[in-house]
């Protein structure tokens, strides 16, 4: 488990993180989530040594992070570090080596995470010679290599296609399954969703909201219902009901006050009585929802 706790950062009189806490649990996938310059860089930095906090301490399972710790991570950068004169394949086993893995493991393990990203076909190709999105996937390989005990990654899915962007996702959730926490930024709200076990939102240095996706998503959906039915228009003649929006044939409307799911309840029975009800559900808030309710 990894503590981030209390950073605070300036570069010269701005400051870009203030009093920044959360953790990040073994097995768990963290979304990290904030606008470009919220912190999330300077976070990342923080955390992997690249620079010294002004304020506060990143903690691994309870004491203070280290260099021989760091070196069980693997990392992947915003911008790709990756040589463009060197081929894919090479350039894998190489980082491999560099962490000490003995060349006959580098080479396997290089193989397999290469056909696992799906860059075999390209794997004796240099680097500058392919897209940006199979760049990103041959960066993937070089973070995951050495078989890292946590994975920190920023901007994973930046130029990807749907179809790399799924196998990513894949790879990733496999990390999480063998135990390793991995805490990734991105801006594309969408993937954050399908993806995060723990959301973490930032917002001009400060953390806006963190805890699990499903606990925060519930929290700002409070109230919140899906219907379908042939005559909507008395549901929102009631006082407590007001439409929110609409998706094809589905109403999404919000209940005033307390024990929501109760006057729920109340208003599925006559609903019922009026005729078919075809769908009818509490409705989770999407992220991008509570990303602006809270930035």
């Amino acid at each position: 488990m990894l503590d981030v706790r209390n950073i605070s950062h300036w570069y010269g009189e701005r400051q870009v993180l203030d009093d920044v806490s959360f953790t990040v649990t073994s097995g768990h996938l963290t979304g990290f989530v904030g606008a470009n310059g919220a912190g999330k860089t300077t976070t990342m930095r923080s955390i992997l040594g690249l620079i010294r906090p002004t304020r506060g301490e990143v903690l691994l399972d309870g004491h203070a992070i280290t260099d021989t710790d760091r070196a069980r991570f693997g990392y992947m950068p915003e911008e790709r570090g990756l040589y463009p004169k060197m081929k894919v394949r090479e350039q894998v086993i190489y980082f491999a080596r560099l962490h000490g893995v003995a060349t006959a493991a580098a080479t396997k393990r290089a193989d397999e995470l290469i056909e696992r990203v799906g860059l075999s076909e390209r794997a004796n190709e240099n680097v500058e010679a392919l897209s940006l999105g199979n760049q990103q996937r041959a960066q993937i390989c070089v973070a995951l290599v050495h078989d890292p005990e946590f994975l920190i990654l920023d901007e994973p899915f930046s130029g990807l296609d749907p179809i790399a962007v799924d196998v990513v996702l894949g790879v990733l959730q496999e990390q999480a399954a063998r135990g390793v926490p991995v805490l990734f930024s991105s801006h594309q709200l969408d993937v954050v969703e399908r993806l995060s076990d723990e959301l973490v939102i930032i917002s001009n240095g400060q953390i806006r909201a963190s805890g699990s996706r499903q606990a925060l998503q519930e929290q700002h959906s409070h109230g919140l219902f899906r219907i379908q039915l042939e005559d909507e228009a008395w549901l929102l003649q009631e006082p407590d009901v007001a439409e929110v929006s609409r998706e094809g044939r589905d109403l999404i409307f919000r209940i005033d006050g307390e024990d929501t799911d109760a006057r729920s309840q109340q208003l599925l029975q006559q609903a019922i009585a009026r005729g078919p009800v075809r769908t009818f559900n509490h409705e989770l808030v999407k992220l991008s929802t509570i990303f602006k309710e809270v930035r």
